[in-house]
């Protein structure tokens, strides 16, 4: 038994020093165009789903008024449409050398309009590691947070005057606005 157990901590004692000489010797992808590690995009979703499945339950504070829209949509685009875009615009030039790439949340593809509002809430507070998104827990209130949260909620269907904060008139119906 005592073989074993010396030969299973041996085995574990190569694997971490390869990893580590793997990673010490420069060939890792660490560039953003580079192809992600072996692994690490099933990782980081696993660890990231498990954690929004934990702590992700909470409700919107607000409801989804006009002016509550308004208001997500002018912190949206002060603050998100750099990486995350704007309606009908092309991708922004930050996000084409983002990885991952972030979501266009205004491409019919994108949009996070049938996530629980929780889990965008939680997002945006919190930030998701190792993705270029951070958290503005420390820059924007909940307020601030929910206001973004409902404005993403209903992408899909802003009234006019959401859509001229967003820099534009809105797009007829069916319009993909991810060109």
């Amino acid at each position: 038994m005592k073989g074993f157990v010396v030969g299973v901590m041996l085995t574990v004692a190569v694997i971490a020093g390869g990893l580590y000489a793997y990673m010490a010797s420069g060939r890792a992808p660490v560039a953003t165009s580079e192809p992600p590690l072996p692994m690490e995009e099933f990782l980081a979703k696993t660890a990231l789903h498990a954690r929004l499945d934990r702590d992700a339950h909470v409700q919107p504070e607000l409801k989804p008024t006009s002016a509550v829209l308004v208001a997500g949509a002018h912190v949206y685009r002060q603050d998100c449409a750099a990486c995350h875009g704007l309606p009908g615009q092309p991708i922004p030039t930050i996000a084409k050398g983002m990885f991952p790439k972030p979501p266009q949340l205004f491409s019919a593809d994108e949009m996070v309009t049938d996530d629980a509002p929780g889990v965008t809430f939680w997002k945006a507070k919190n930030g998701i590691r190792l993705s270029g998104m951070p958290g503005f827990h420390a820059s924007l209130s909940d307020e601030q947070l929910w206001q973004v949260t409902l404005l993403l909620a209903h992408a899909d269907k802003l009234p006019p005057e959401v859509h001229q904060v967003l820099g534009g008139a809105a797009p007829p119906a069916g319009q993909d606005t991810s060109k």
